[in-house]
Formats: structure tokens, sequence, C-alpha cells
């Protein structure tokens, strides 16, 4: 008999935490290889942690509601088998205390008039997720108005759709200490009618990070502190990818099921650059350089409450053009119903990021670390351009886009930096009309 240490795995490069929401086997109970054992939560991803092995689970660590960090020791499964990791059965001394110590006591303030969502469960024994916690906290919703809402998720637990779609229909802008409505009622007793001529009196409003914004903001910066960012700009005329998709995007909905979008192409494009230049798909660890064997493209993607999550396609330069596409969507579409797992959002070498889709042409990305380098894609703009033929230059109509590589200039040299992102512009300049899908 031996003891399998079961951890909270990775979640993504900035979540470093997550709450235990529902324990789905009980100590004594056997367990199946892959088999979930305990729901979790993030701000990000709501998921399951499956069984490394098999055997029966001896020990839990955490009760539920409880918050764990990134690789501590959530369960201990006996197996019957060699375990990937051993527990060592260590008695620890424990310190006595002495009797004269003074009991520390929780302090209980007086809330009912303002009571907000300060805690993961409420008094009525409802879970509330991370994410749905910071939106009620921004948003000034009240304890009692989220235990009002109609929760559409497992045990009738309130979703981000749900306190979203709350939200849309009768709540107004973020109001802190309380209620939109509550505020503007406590205003309108409080202070007499002004003039009808006069204009209401503006004030400043500070928003609380959320837990979330603050990790994103940290990262962010532990980048800029850690890598030295280049950046290299590269103009490519995607004219004939622009012509191609829309000659078979009915044909490919009407045979593979999937609508296809400039991503999959774009990404497709990106893979086979990676593998033209290796030294782009590696990440620092200290002084020392980790050349990756895959080649798992990160797809930065918004979120609708404004953060951002990265998942990761696999393996991208072994997917052809369909397979490209099918895992895009299938990712796109879990990031936005929050439906990804763990291992979806790590083990990125590259990320790409599409700034365009917000309209801009060009930007600055800062690097996701330890990887070395980020690509944004620019809008797609019909611009007038010169055009080479045979028979002399004419000026034509051609659809452009930018190409912006931040690249970390410790490990990765101007010239790799710039020659990589030039080999992305090729592939997709040399994009055959013909092309069957």
């Amino acid at each position: 008999m031996s003891k399998f240490e079961l951890k909270l795995p990775k979640m993504g490069e900035s979540v470093a935490e997550a709450t235990i929401t529902s324990w789905l086997k009980e100590v004594g109970e056997t367990i199946e290889m892959d088999e979930a054992i305990v729901e979790i939560a993030t701000d990000k991803v709501d998921s399951e942690v499956p069984s490394e092995v098999e055997g029966v689970l001896v020990e839990r660590f955490f009760e539920v509601d409880e918050v764990v960090g990134v690789g501590q020791v959530i369960a201990v499964i006996e197996t019957n088998g060699e375990a990937a990791a051993v527990v060592e059965e260590v008695e620890e001394d424990q310190p006595e205390v002495p009797e004269d110590l003074p009991t520390v006591t929780s302090v209980k303030v007086k809330i009912q008039e303002t009571e907000t969502v300060a805690d993961l469960k409420s008094t009525a024994g409802k879970f509330y997720s991370p994410l749905v916690k910071n939106i009620a906290k921004t948003e000034g919703i009240s304890l009692e108005e989220l235990e009002s809402i109609q929760g559409t998720g497992k045990d009738q637990r309130i979703t981000k759709n749900d306190i979203l779609a709350y939200i849309k229909e009768g709540k107004s802008a973020p109001v802190a200490g309380g209620t939109a409505k509550q505020v503007t009622q406590a205003k309108a007793s409080a202070q007499p009618a002004a003039p009808l001529t006069s204009k209401p009196a503006m004030e400043d409003e500070i928003i609380e990070m959320s837990r979330m914004g603050k990790l994103i903001s940290k990262h962010m910066v532990d980048s800029l502190r850690t890598s030295a960012h280049v950046q290299s700009f590269v103009e490519v005329d995607v004219t004939n990818v622009v012509r191609w998709r829309e000659k078979v995007k009915d044909e490919f909905l009407r045979k593979e099921g999937e609508k296809i979008t400039f991503t999959p192409i774009f990404m497709e494009a990106i893979a086979k650059a990676i593998r033209d230049f290796p030294m782009m798909n590696i990440s620092v660890d200290g002084d020392r350089v980790i050349k990756h064997k895959d080649i798992n493209l990160g797809m930065a993607a918004a979120l609708a409450d404004g953060n951002l999550i990265v998942p990761v396609i696999k393996k991208a330069d072994q997917l052809n053009l369909v397979g490209m596409t099918k895992t895009v969507n299938d990712l796109a579409i879990r990031s936005r119903s929050g439906k990804l797992n763990p291992d979806d959002v790590q083990g990125g070498t590259f990320t790409v990021t599409n700034v365009g889709s917000f309209g801009s042409i060009m930007g600055t990305p800062i690097i996701n670390q330890p990887q070395v380098g980020i690509l944004a894609l620019g809008s797609i703009r019909k611009v007038p351009a010169v055009i080479e033929t045979p028979e002399g230059d004419l000026i034509g109509i051609r659809h452009k886009m930018i190409l912006s590589h931040s690249y970390d200039h410790r490990v990765v040299n101007g010239a790799l930096g710039s020659m990589f992102a030039k080999r992305v512009g090729d592939y997709l300049e040399a994009w055959d009309i013909n092309t069957n899908f």
C-alpha cells in the first residue's frame, strides 16, 4: 500500500488559488483513474479536479468554501501500487499553548442596513463563486439582493451569466456601500430638490480593483520588470486570405459544421513560423533557456467582466486548418461561457492577441511570462497600395493588417524577432486563393 498526494493543479498564469465548492467523494470511497474528486472555483474557471490514480480516499485537508493555493495537497488517496507522490508520515511536535494566552475573538459589526457580499457563503447556505462575489461587490449588490436571484447553475447556484443578466435588467453603474437604487433614494430624501436649471453635482467614483484585477496587474508589472521588451512591426497584405474566406465560408459551415474566422488561419501561419524559428518557442528560467518541444499557442480572449483569459491550443503545428478551426471555436465558446478546464489555460509557449477586434491597427502587448514573445494582430483595413505587375506598377485597393511582435531582448535579438514576424506575414501573403480545406 502507498499513499498519493492529490494537489491543486495550476489553472493559469495569473491564478494562484481556488475555492473548494463541493466534495464529490467522501473519505473511504473508492476512486477510479481520472474520476472527479472535488469541484473548485476561481475568478476565471469553475472546474473539477480528477484523480491521477486509482484507490481509496483516506483524507481530506480542506472543507467546502475554504481557499486553497496552487500546489497545496488537498487530499490523500491510498493506492495498491506504486504512486507518483508518497506521503511521508511525520509526527510533528505540537507547541503547547499557555493557558493564560488571550483568546482571539471575532468582532461583529452591525451591518443590517449595509450588508453586502462579504463572505462566500450566505446565511441561507448558498455558495457564491469568487467571480460572482467580485461582480456583486463591484456593482454594490447586497446579500439580500443576491439571494433573490434565481440561479441556473448546478444546485441552483448563481452563475456569472445570471448576475450579469440581473445587472442588465435592473442595475445601473457600480455604487459603493449599497445598491444604486438605495443610494439614489437616500440622496433624494436627504437633500432638497434642486432647481430645474441647475446641473447635478459630479463626484469622483472610487472603484476597488477585484482580486483577479490585482493579480493581472501584478503579472503585467512583473513581466515588464523581468523582460527587456522590444517590438517589431510588419505590414501584411492579406487580400488573398480575405477573398478565400469569403469564397469558402458558406461551404465550410455546411461541410464541417463550424464557422471559419480569420483567427484559425492566422494561428496556422504563426505555428508554421514558430516551427521555422524554434528559438521563439522558448522560456526563461533564471539563467537557463528552456526550448519547448510542443508548440502550444495561447489565444488571449476578453471576458464579459473585462478580465482576460488565455486558453491554449496544444500542439498547434500538428493541426490542419479544419482541426485548428474546431479547436479555436471550442475554446472561444467555452471561454465566454466560463466552462474552461484548468488544463485549457496552462502550458502555453507563445501567445497571440487580437487587438484588431477592438479596432486597433496595432499594439505593443506585454509578454506572458515565462514566454519570450507575443504577437498582436491588428485590424484588417482596405487601403490604397502599389501593386507590382509585369506591365508596371498600379495603384489598387488591398486588404492590409499590421503584425506587432513584442519579444524578450534578453534572449531574442532584433534579427530573430523581426524575421519571425516577417515569416508569419510571408505565409499569409502566399495564401493560395484556391486552397482546399
